[in-house]
């Protein structure tokens, strides 16, 4: 998982240095600047006189000495709990002996603390009384700096304020940096001042980026003198909040891992904003940040697993392995910790997962709510929080031990509330008084360790005499591989297919704040939210430092993703559909005994599948002018086309010859349709008609007066019609009789009429004709139900018109193609845009199958676009001049599309 595989670099890297010492050894928010090789003198004069050899580390809170002898604990000594600092023998005796050698530093003091003893990780010792160490330095001349620097430091670290102190140990910091600059061999197009994040550690030095490379140099030289990361590796760059403050930036050299390359905390968002610009711009193929709604779609379908979805919505939502307080946050879904069997088939086996943790318990709730009512503003539900470095550690503690001393000032938590059981723990999260806690992604991941004390740490032990080993297993798993085996089919049964966005509406959507989120019983304190506080506006130091401790220690609210109510999973469906990704087409396997219709659909995917592939097969110069709508016979054998030169023409596909032309009027015919039954094409027209025309008579049959201003598309599904006009309105219309007389309006079959603001340009029907879509002038995508002649969704998408919209298959979804050369994905369910690609020149017209799609541009090529994957995958030479109509048939064996250039031209796929 994310954070066992940091942990494994980070050791990586501590082979490179061969030390024991980390990082980690240091507390919070405390800074480790230099190192100097040294002798530890024990007894000094005396003797026992005893010199080892080690390094003496000065950091900005205490002074660290690090044995090479393993056998020797490491020697840590606050500064705050020196009594004296100074050269050895400075005052008495020793004076003749200082001068001499001078390279003795001695510390009086009256607290230390041993850790590692035997390179054993266990909680730290601790010896108090008046002490004195010596330490004589390798280097007798650097004695006086140290001095010096640690005199400095010790000031700091008495001042009675935290605030003063953090200002001045900062001081000291940006001192020290500006004083230094990064390798000068290096010729860096940028550089800056930052720190790089770990999990509780932050290590200062500087930034550089040339031409290929990405340096980062700590001010320590720890654990190796320059990080380096070679440009064109980079995959994805993310903008960070740090604290809730927008200084952080997260390089990632993989696609699907969330545990990245580096880490980059800024002193300043400009600085964090350049470089991410430099990285962005290197780029060839930028895929730095995408969006929250660009995975939905994917997920939705099934080509993302629930456990992938949520890797990808924490990692957007800024939650990373490197900082424990936005650690990724999973959720509990199973709920049944003492059957023997777990039922995936019982609902009852599964947490709620439209309540936060804190609303599971009915009766632990009201007690909540009445403190809530009586709470002066600003209200809060929980005292804790779901995630936190606390929590997270609670969880890892076998595999991270240093981590948690790190955290717990060198102790580990009473027996009792370590992680020690998985029921207990699920129960303490139901009916505790203050445990809200959710889980993390190694519940649902590979690596057991987390689970198993293979370090043999002495954890202590409990109340009833056990020693904490082990995590203690619920009856239904037969081992910690087993147990993560069910976890992992828990979260990707249909259950939780079913209903995990209810869970994202809490965590990462619109029921985390405001009203919805009270509504939901879903309010934490306001310092874990982004916004519920601005740090640079607090000038009083020590709560500006308060405020900082408790945001980054209680746990931080992941950023909000989503603003209305995410979309549900397709989970009847998503199984079976098929994997149309442009880089790698497969063929379907062979259907065996399925039915006909079977068949067809597997005829559909493979077609689907190699859209690709393209070949143009004929093409004839029809019209006059753009052609504009285009219907087949069903047998095929008959093309009507209608066009901007007034026209409705009818070819034949046998003979290649043009069989009739029509004129209606003297303005453009806009669209055209085939009734069932192949005996009737209507026509609709500028003029603000709709004209039906009798194939078999070989004459009108009648006229529709349908608008006041031009109609823009038609469409006709189980006996009515559908018009979309420049007048501003959709209309329905009830089947028309077969004799239409003159020219007269026909009131009485004017079923419904869809108002809109402004010139409606294109309309669709879903299969059922239950919905329909409409596109407007100004950009507006609205989505009908046709049951009631009521709005369901109105969605801007668009920043000029839309030139087309239709439903996918299975009526999910909604795609819509725009002048400002958008494609998006809506999602009927919600109405949320839930993904959007943009393309050189705007798509004309399109046909796709939920999936991929296949669309006409203004360039007059033929576009594939893989939806899932959010590329463009193929350009196919077409029309000189944009295409303006498409038309597939039912098998999707058979394309034929009209231009601008006056053309039709006939596709087939060549497999």
């Amino acid at each position: 998982m994310a954070f066992i595989r940091k942990k494994q670099q980070e050791q990586q890297l501590q082979l490179y240095s061969k030390e024991r010492f980390s990082l980690l050894l240091l507390n919070l928010e405390e800074y480790y600047f230099e190192q100097h090789t040294a002798h530890h003198i024990q007894h000094k004069g005396s003797q026992k006189e005893r010199r080892v050899r080690g390094s003496l580390k000065i950091c900005s809170k205490s002074v660290i000495f690090e044995p090479d002898a393993i056998s020797q604990p490491i020697i840590k000594i606050p500064l705050r709990d020196c009594i004296k600092i100074g050269k050895h023998g400075e005052n008495g005796a020793n004076r003749h002996f200082t001068k001499a050698k001078s390279g003795g530093i001695s510390l009086i003091f009256s607290q230390v603390y041993f850790i590692k003893e035997h390179n054993i990780v266990a909680p730290y010792k601790i010896e108090r009384g008046r002490m004195e160490y010596v330490f004589e330095l390798d280097v007798p001349g650097k004695v006086e700096d140290v001095v010096e620097t640690l005199l400095q430091l010790h000031r700091a670290s008495c001042l009675d304020k935290l605030g003063d102190q953090t200002a001045m140990i900062t001081a000291i910091l940006q001192s020290r940096l500006a004083r230094t600059s990064f390798d000068k061999n290096r010729s860096c197009t940028w550089n800056a001042k930052q720190e790089m994040v770990t999990p509780l550690v932050t290590n200062p030095g500087h930034v550089c980026i040339t031409d290929t490379t990405l340096y980062f140099q700590p001010l320590n030289g720890y654990p190796k003198p320059v990080v380096q990361i070679t440009l064109q590796d980079v995959c994805r760059i993310y903008k960070r909040r740090h604290g809730l403050m927008p200084l952080g930036l997260e390089v990632f050299c993989t696609e699907d891992d969330l545990c990245s390359d580096i880490y980059l905390k800024f002193y300043d968002p400009q600085d964090r904003d350049e470089l991410y610009f430099y990285i962005a711009t290197y780029l060839e193929h930028h895929l730095a940040e995408r969006t929250a709604e660009s995975y939905t779609l994917q997920w939705q379908r099934g080509h993302l697993s629930n456990y992938q979805y949520l890797l990808h919505l924490n990692n957007l939502a800024d939650r990373s392995c490197n900082d424990l307080s936005q650690y990724p946050v999973f959720p509990w879904i199973i709920s049944d910790y003492c059957s023997s069997e777990l039922d995936l088939s019982n609902p009852g086996t599964f947490r709620d997962l439209g309540k936060p943790v804190g609303a599971l318990n009915k009766e632990r709730l009201e007690r909540l709510l009445a403190r809530y009512q009586e709470m002066p503003e600003p209200k809060f539900m929980y005292g804790s929080h779901y995630s936190s470095p606390g929590y997270v550690l609670f969880y890892l503690v076998r595999i991270a031990p240093e981590y948690m001393l790190c955290l717990q000032n060198g102790r580990f938590d009473n027996a009792d509330r370590m992680f020690n059981s998985i029921a207990e723990t699920w129960k303490n999260c139901l009916d505790g008084a203050t445990d809200f806690k959710e889980l993390i992604p190694e519940f649902y991941g590979d690596d057991v360790s987390f689970l198993v004390n293979s370090l043999k740490l002495d954890l202590g032990k409990r109340q009833g005499g056990q020693m904490v080993d082990d995590v203690e297993l619920p009856p239904w798993a037969r081992s910690p591989e087993d147990f993560l085996q069910k976890s992992k089919e828990a979260l990707e049964s249909n259950y939780v297919s079913e209903h995990l966005h209810e869970w994202i509406d809490l965590v990462f959507g619109y029921k985390q704040k405001g009203s919805e989120a009270v509504g939901a019983h879903n309010v934490f304190h306001p310092l874990t939210y982004e916004g519920g506080v601005d740090l640079n506006s607090i000038e009083d130091p020590d709560q500006k430092v308060a405020m900082l401790t408790q945001i980054l220690e209680f746990g931080q609210t992941p950023r909000q993703l989503f603003v209305t109510p995410h979309p549900q999973r397709i989970t009847e469906k998503f199984k079976s559909l098929p994997q149309t990704s442009c880089d790698n087409v497969s063929t379907a396997d062979s259907p065996g005994e399925e039915s006909f219709e079977d068949l067809t659909e597997e005829s559909k995917k493979l077609a689907w599948n190699n859209i690709a592939k393209l070949q143009l097969h004929e093409q004839h110069k029809l019209h006059k002018k753009a052609v504009t709508g285009i219907a087949v016979s069903c047998n095929g054998s008959s093309v009507f086309t209608t066009s901007q030169d007034y026209t409705l023409k009818m070819f034949s596909t046998e003979s290649k010859m043009l069989q009739r032309s029509i004129s209606f009027s003297d303005m453009a015919l806009s669209s055209c349709l085939l009734l069932p039954g192949d005996a009737t094409v209507i026509s609709s027209s500028w003029d603000n008609n709709v004209y039906f025309y009798s194939i078999a008579f070989g004459r009108s049959q009648g006229t529709l007066m349908g608008h006041d201003d031009a109609i823009s598309k038609i469409c006709w599904q189980d006996n009515r019609l559908y018009s979309a006009s420049w007048d501003s309105t959709v209309k329905v219309w009830s089947s028309v009789p077969e004799e239409m007389t003159g020219t007269k309006r026909h009131q009485s079959d004017l079923l419904a009429e869809l108002e809109h603001d402004v010139s409606v340009d294109t309309i669709s029907l879903n299969a059922a004709s239950t919905l329909l879509v409409s596109g407007t002038k100004e950009g507006m995508v609205t989505i009908w139900d046709l049951t009631t002649a009521t709005i369901l969704h109105q969605i801007p998408c668009h920043s000029g018109t839309v030139c087309d919209t239709a439903f996918s298959p299975d009526s999910r979804h909604v795609l819509s193609t725009g002048e400002d050369s958008c494609v998006n994905v809506i999602d009927v369910q919600t109405g949320m845009l839930i993904s959007s690609m943009t393309s050189d020149k705007p798509q004309r017209c399109f046909i796709w199958d939920g999936n991929t799609v296949l669309s006409g541009s203004q360039s007059g090529e033929l576009l594939v676009w893989d939806l899932l994957g959010g590329k463009l995958c193929e350009r196919i030479q077409g029309h000189k001049g944009a295409v303006t109509c498409i038309w597939m048939n039912d098998q999707c064996s058979s394309i034929i599309t009209g231009g601008e250039d006056r053309k039709i031209m006939f596709w087939k796929l060549q497999y």
